[in-house]
């Protein structure tokens, strides 16, 4: 990991409500020029990292927190329904720390969430989101045999995955992330009747921040019809900017016909993933 003298500890201390109390933040912090925070899914950074994406990354500061409860970072984290609006809150927390004012947002899976809740609530931070494997269903019943095996039985998955945690989260507390994790998506998806079926509040509509969704035909995380939700909800943002003549801040979807459920990691879609991604970059690099 390369430290630029700008920032020469990889850990802030903020308070955090994900933490449930003040959090020591550690970072990755590579390169210069426009700032790139990329947000990691839920089994952490290092299962899906950002090998394959050097050439599109390159010439950007990518900063890569590790969230409450992952990495290096203060754990455990308090797991609630709403764990990625906190998870939001602290990515604020972050970026005043390190005095970033504006920068790109790329989140994957549970990162996506969370970055789409950084677009609601702070637009005025963001210069653009990549929304890679986008969760916007609350109820997922593909994936209910998933969240429930994670929940009891995270060795299950197998030895590769388990080394790689433990590795990135620390023995044997990788399990203990793993169940966390589980059980709040099937807490989420109990919650779908009172709280509505997206994760948004119902208020996807309304961002107003330039906006790439990159998702793999194949992901087995994905719902019935849940991409069409999610074309329903950005496309008043693409009308608003028909009509205004600008085509900068129109929302775009990308399906990579062979990508699962992170195209910028596997080996059949990096590459697809990495071109749109760089333009996507491009574009925004130039609204600092």
């Amino acid at each position: 990991m390369l430290v630029s003298a700008r920032f020469p500890m990889p850990f802030i201390t903020i308070d955090s409500r994900l933490a449930g109390r003040a959090a020591e933040i550690h970072y990755r912090q590579t390169g210069e020029g426009v700032c790139l925070c990329f947000l990691h899914g839920g089994w952490g950074y290092e299962v899906y990292p950002l090998d394959r994406q050097r050439e599109a990354i390159q010439g950007f500061q990518v900063i890569v927190p590790d969230r409450s409860g992952y990495g290096r970072s203060t754990k455990p984290a308090v797991f609630t329904i709403d764990f990625h609006r906190c998870a939001a809150e602290e990515t604020l927390r972050c970026l005043d720390a390190l005095g970033i004012r504006r920068c790109i947002l790329w989140g994957h899976s549970d990162g996506a969430v969370i970055a789409a809740w950084l677009g609601l609530m702070a637009p005025e931070r963001c210069l653009g989101l990549i929304l890679e494997a986008l969760h916007y269903y609350r109820d997922k019943p593909r994936s209910r045999a998933f969240f429930e095996a994670m929940a009891s039985a995270p060795e299950s998955f197998g030895g590769n995955v388990g080394r790689v945690l433990a590795s990135e989260h620390g023995e044997p507390y990788w399990r203990e992330l793993m169940r966390s994790e589980g059980q709040v998506w099937l807490d989420i998806a109990r919650s779908a009747s009172d709280a509505g079926r997206d994760l948004y509040d119902g208020r996807l509509s309304e961002l107003t921040v330039p906006t790439l969704v990159v998702h793999g035909a194949c992901d087995p995380r994905t719902e019935p019809g849940e991409l069409d939700a999610v074309r329903r909800e950005l496309a008043p943002q693409q009308a608003n900017c028909r009509l205004a003549g600008d085509p900068a801040p129109a929302s775009r979807m990308h399906i990579i016909e062979n990508g699962g459920h992170s195209p910028h990691s596997e080996e059949p879609s990096a590459a697809e993933c990495s071109r749109v991604v760089r333009e996507a970059l491009a574009l925004w690099s130039a609204r600092k």
